[in-house]
């Protein structure tokens, strides 16, 4: 692990549901893995008075209710954190505000932010679609969205790679996350030429060129990581879509925020985005170094 991640927490993101509960053992075990505290959080929103027959005095007191409710939350996710890792040291906070905005936050202290792919939806939940999107493009650290198998801890750690520096980021994370897991690497590499739905000529010359850039991408790391065995991917098809047929599988997937852009992109924010909402495991979307979110 990079000292400069030492001591930092794997933050999680909290609101009662089902998800969130997935999430919080998903990083709970990473946190375990990285010898790193856990951070429980939930962020509870701005409220408005309810009065009854115009009394400000008779309605309830939502953001009390709300706090209450915050409060047990993460009290229940602390304890099901250290019944899955015995030992792990564990934070917990409530904060004042909207998801999105708090998690950014908490994203410039922390090794990773997690969160589950389904909130309670309305004001306290996760809306995770949005939020997973806002943080990619504005976080400060990885964001894992736990999905599909949450709990799934065998097969490969599949990574979508195009060549641009946010995809070389993705590999870094992917190669010392298999290297950490003992699992077998998955380099996928898709095209597709929107102009042209059929085969032409020129296939066997872009899939060989295709090829030997994936070659190329690959061995410094695999120079780094000599335990992790590495398949590599290369087909002509909608990238979101192979990746998310790899994540059938897998036990994670590593994508870019976004990728190359125009007819030769893999991690663009539009293939992260479907593989966020697909994917049968965990997903994580990886920021390249001063990427700006554009």
């Amino acid at each position: 692990m990079d000292v400069q991640q030492a001591g930092r927490p794997v933050v999680v993101g909290v609101d009662g549901s089902e998800s969130s509960a997935q999430a919080v053992l998903w990083a709970a075990q990473e946190a375990h893995r990285r010898q790193a505290p856990l951070r429980l959080v939930q962020t509870v929103e701005p409220t408005t008075p309810v009065y009854q027959y115009g009394d400000p005095r008779s309605g309830p007191d939502l953001r009390r209710i709300r706090l209450r409710a915050a409060h047990a939350h993460l009290r229940d996710a602390a304890r099901a954190a250290v019944e899955e890792a015995p030992g792990l040291v564990v934070e917990q906070g409530v904060l004042d505000g909207f998801a999105i905005s708090r998690l950014v936050g908490e994203s410039r202290s922390a090794q990773l932010v997690v969160i589950g792919d389904r909130g309670r939806g309305g004001v306290a939940g996760l809306l995770l679609g949005s939020v997973a999107v806002a943080l990619a493009a504005k976080g400060e650290c990885p964001v894992v969205v736990v999905r599909g198998r949450a709990t799934a801890n065998a097969g490969p750690v599949v990574v979508g790679v195009d060549g641009s520096p946010v995809s070389e980021a993705a590999l870094e994370w992917a190669f010392e996350a298999a290297d950490a897991r003992s699992a077998d690497l998955v380099a996928v590499h898709a095209w597709r030429d929107l102009l042209l739905d059929q085969k032409t000529p020129l296939d066997g010359a872009i899939e060989q060129q295709a090829r030997a850039d994936l070659a190329e991408r690959l061995a410094g790391w695999c120079g780094k990581y000599p335990d992790v065995r590495v398949r590599r991917v290369l087909v002509r098809d909608a990238p979101a879509r192979v990746i998310v047929e790899q994540s059938v599988t897998a036990q994670l997937v590593v994508v870019g925020s976004h990728g190359r852009g125009g007819l030769g992109g893999l991690l663009l924010g539009s293939v992260s985005n479907a593989v966020v909402h697909r994917a049968d495991c965990p997903v994580v979307v990886v920021r390249g170094s001063g990427d700006d979110g554009a």
